[in-house]
């Protein structure tokens, strides 16, 4: 029987700032990937996300970006390996205090916006993410985009790895994310996103842009909280998967 992990990028609201709608997404996933304080985030906002995952029993990740809080994380930037390892530990290690805090504990680790896609890339940039991760606490469990080198890095490190895929994405024909600068980045009909994660979890394909089918290993499933309407998606995508008989449940760490 297919099953999956079912994640979502929370806790990326900022002093007086709002973002997403967290209490309204975290009913619906099993995994919150939570930002450390460099893209979005704060203690305050890190804290109170750990807490109301735990209640939920939703499995808590670390989601480190680049330092980039007036770009939210999305713009490209050229650091150094060691500058990258260095940032990495910094954000896992605050989510994982918060995460004991809380009475609870970090699972799992996925970078967050352009570090995550220039990694999924650049095998050097990986390889410094995933052995920050492994030097932290390598029992943690590290998601990258399916196929690419960020989880060749991972196994590399010896990590466990969780290969991802999105539902609210469009794909290259390389197996890359369509970059956000295109129209036609964002799924925005919920119909048209059930279908494409019904293929990628049960065909293991996904049609690109270009309309290519892509091979993809579907570990865990992606929604994007900050999206409008993210909990509307995450409660459909949840009942479509059940009703497929496909199992909805967070991957276990070591």
């Amino acid at each position: 029987m297919a099953e999956i992990d079912f994640n979502s990028d929370m806790g990326e609201s900022f002093g007086i700032y709002r973002l997403g709608d967290d209490a309204a997404v975290l009913p619906h996933v099993t995994s919150a990937n939570i930002a450390c304080g460099f893209h979005a985030g704060d203690a305050q906002t890190m804290a109170a996300t750990v807490r109301a995952a735990t209640a939920l029993g939703v499995s808590l990740g670390a989601h480190p970006g680049f330092p980039d809080l007036q770009g939210f994380g999305r713009r490209a930037m050229q650091l150094g390996r060691e500058e990258i390892y260095n940032i990495t530990v910094c954000q896992v290690g605050a989510l994982q205090a918060f995460a004991a805090a809380a009475g609870s504990r970090l699972a799992h680790v996925k970078p967050h916006g352009a570090l995550y896609n220039q990694a999924a890339r650049d095998g050097v940039m990986a390889r410094a993410l995933c052995e920050a991760v492994r030097d932290v606490d390598p029992s943690l469990v590290f998601y990258g985009l399916a196929g690419s080198a960020l989880v060749t890095a991972a196994r590399e490190a010896g990590l466990a790895v969780a290969q991802e895929v999105f539902a609210d994405r469009t794909y290259q024909d390389d197996g890359s994310l369509t970059p956000r600068s295109h129209p036609a980045a964002m799924i925005t009909d919920v119909d048209a996103s059930i279908a494409q994660v019904l293929r990628m979890v049960r065909d293991g394909v996904v049609r690109s842009l270009g309309g290519v089918d892509v091979a993809v290993r579907a570990d865990t499933l992606c929604i994007h909280g900050d999206q409008p309407g993210a909990a509307g998606f995450a409660r459909r995508i949840r009942a479509a998967l059940e009703a497929e008989g496909i199992t909805v449940r967070a991957p276990q760490s070591r």
